[in-house]
């Protein structure tokens, strides 16, 4: 027993030892004890991070890519065409989001058909190919100018950039095709991306064609909304809306972004204006925040002046966490990355960013740099 006893005791002593020694040498880890004994709020959070599983994503959206004759005309190369060098300045940007959206204004069914430009726009093939090697991971199709050739233009579009893997939305092969809901994924956060326009230029969608575009009806978008609520995480509707070269929303269009976050969707990325229009946030009926982007303006187009040379790229980070069983969704503060398309006399087509823009001989270009971006974010920024 009494043998027990003194191994007890050694061990005791041995133990202490090594815990002076350890303490004596290492100061930091007695630093770092003592917090803990002073607050129980870093043992809290470290309870919290065992339970708590955040995602987030980086979402990214740029405006009309509208491509005029004298845009695809510089784009001509010994083998087709090839648009990359007009994108190549901004590309490092544009690669940054996780999932990018832009707005494909113009069909791209190539040459077998014959290009065109306005009012009937036909684009290259190469154009899609561009926006892919740029970083654009979907496209929004819905817009006045869907049916400039046509349905079985449209078809052809849709064929070539079902062939380069380029996801689409807005526009459609078929009713079924209508109905399988866009949804990219990054960081276990899904993403369901919606599109409709407000008309196609006067043209008529055939009724065996009905599900070729989807036009703004809101009884139709209600349901849609809802059916991606169901198996995305956030909604994102890619809208073409507005009065063109205003460079504020009209009441049509705030009254009709109120009741789209109403019905769910949080992001709202607009399109048609051809120049940018602010940003703000936005709530719904039970207080939550969506964010409202009107319009994106021109990306890559052959307008000039007005403001229509003047774009960029719109980015907001969007977060899920899980805590006890409770998912809550979060959108952060958005930025903005304007762009400028330079020419000289219809010719040497590429973007840059805004800021640059002045060594190309832009007039004013900090100025503009300046009220570009007030003019964008002045409603979002925090206080």
């Amino acid at each position: 027993m009494k043998k027990i006893q003194l191994y007890i005791l050694l061990a005791f002593i041995g133990i202490s030892i090594a815990a002076y020694l350890t303490f004596k040498l290492n100061p930091a880890i007695l630093k770092n004890q003592s917090s803990y004994t002073n607050s129980d709020q870093p043992m809290k959070k470290s309870q919290l991070d065992e339970k708590k599983i955040g995602k987030e994503a980086t979402i990214g959206a740029v405006g009309d890519i509208l491509i005029h004759d004298r845009v695809y005309n510089e784009a001509k190369a010994k083998d087709g065409f090839d648009f990359r060098p007009m994108l190549a300045e901004v590309k490092s940007e544009l690669q940054k989001p996780d999932i990018l959206m832009a707005n494909q204004e113009t069909i791209v069914a190539g040459e077998k058909i014959g290009l065109s430009s306005y009012p009937a726009f036909n684009s290259p093939h190469e154009v899609a190919d561009a926006l892919v090697d740029a970083g654009v991971d979907i496209v929004t199709t819905a817009n006045n100018h869907s049916l400039d050739r046509g349905v079985d233009a449209q078809k052809q579009s849709l064929e070539y950039l079902k062939k380069i893997n380029l996801p689409y939305v807005g526009t459609f092969e078929s009713s079924e095709d209508q109905q399988k809901l866009r949804i990219m994924e990054h960081d276990g956060i899904k993403i369901a991306y919606l599109s409709y326009t407000y008309g196609l230029n006067g043209i008529t969608v055939p009724k065996k064609d009905d599900y070729i575009v989807n036009l703004i009806d809101k009884e139709t978008m209600k349901k849609e909304i809802a059916k991606a609520k169901k198996q995305a995480d956030f909604v994102v509707m890619g809208i073409h809306w507005g009065t063109e070269y205003e460079r504020n929303p009209n009441e049509e269009q705030k009254e009709l972004a109120q009741y789209l976050v109403n019905e769910g969707v949080d992001i709202i990325f607009g399109g048609h204006p051809h120049v940018l229009q602010p940003i703000e946030w936005m709530y719904d009926k039970n207080g939550e925040k969506s964010l409202v982007v009107y319009s994106l303006g021109n990306f890559l187009s052959g307008q000039a002046g007005d403001y229509r040379d003047i774009g960029g790229m719109v980015t907001v980070k969007v977060t899920k966490a899980e805590l006890d069983g409770k998912i809550t969704k979060k959108i952060e503060v958005p930025s903005f990355y304007p762009t400028y398309v330079y020419s000289k006399n219809d010719k040497d087509y590429k973007m840059v960013p805004l800021e640059e823009a002045g060594s190309l001989g832009m007039p004013d270009s900090e100025e503009s740099y300046k009220e570009i971006m007030t003019h964008m974010l002045k409603s979002v920024q925090p206080k």
